[in-house]
């Protein structure tokens, strides 16, 4: 159960908008209104708000992965009906606040990309006279060409699961069926990783971006120094040495 109760201030649908889920280390976070593509409203965020809040939280979730139910769509982005007409004072605001991602951009967001063959990626927001107020011109020109993340950002137009593999948006594809268990295969590999050197290094990669390589470097090397020191460190040597499995304590 989530700790927050935000999301439970709405009046509830017969399904939640957001299924969460922990096992072995592993969170599941699904995105769960197939009839309209999984498209994000205040109930939605909330949800997911909070469900972040928890896997930060838990020193037991390693890896968390993001999927959307049905077969039509991770996310078609921001209910526009309800969203923006809110944003827009439209409508009354619903109860626990909101936020505007698309589903484009909430993948900005992750390390690790997955997605269908038939696949369609846009952010689309520029053709309704709308800004992508979910990170999309902070995080996309730092992740992609610039002239590519210009493209998508000025024309809003869709592109494909071969596009955004070509321009690196993405790890790879995979057919329908087999993309949730790609995606938990990839979880099982870092949850075996050491848990101490897996969190140092994304705090460390978050860190140097946008900084001068030599300040990077000095942040990596404060970083790093105490996961070298550490007993999970000494306990990889001695199991690569051993040739056997380590078994990592996170210390």
């Amino acid at each position: 159960m989530l700790r927050s109760t935000r999301a439970q201030r709405f009046t509830m649908s017969s399904e939640p908008a957001l299924l969460y889920e922990k096992s072995g280390g592993v969170a599941t976070l699904t995105m769960n209104r197939p009839a309209v593509r999984n498209a994000l409203n205040a109930e939605m965020l909330c949800r997911l708000a909070d469900a972040w809040q928890d896997v930060q939280d838990d020193p037991a979730v390693r890896v968390a992965i993001l999927t959307g139910a049905g077969e039509e769509a991770f996310s078609a982005g921001a209910d526009l009906d309800r969203l923006v007409c809110m944003m827009q004072r439209l409508r009354p605001p619903e109860t626990g606040g909101f936020c505007v991602a698309g589903g484009t951009e909430i993948l900005q967001a992750t390390d690790i990309r997955i997605a269908a063959e038939d696949a369609r990626f846009a952010i689309a927001e520029v053709k309704w006279s709308l800004f992508p107020m979910g990170g999309s011109t902070a995080r996309l020109p730092r992740q992609i060409a610039f002239c590519n993340a210009m493209e998508i950002l000025l024309m809003g137009e869709q592109f494909s699961a071969a596009d955004a593999l070509r321009i690196g948006l993405i790890n790879r594809i995979m057919p329908a069926a087999m993309v949730l268990d790609e995606a938990r295969r990839c979880a099982e590999v870092i949850c075996g990783n050491g848990p101490l050197a897996v969190q140092a290094v994304k705090r460390s990669v978050l860190a140097g971006l946008g900084r001068p390589t030599a300040e990077a470097l000095e942040k990596e090397m404060e970083i790093s120094i105490p996961v070298s020191g550490s007993e999970d460190a000494k306990e990889g040597t001695r199991a690569f040495k051993e040739k056997r499995k380590p078994v990592f304590k996170g210390r």
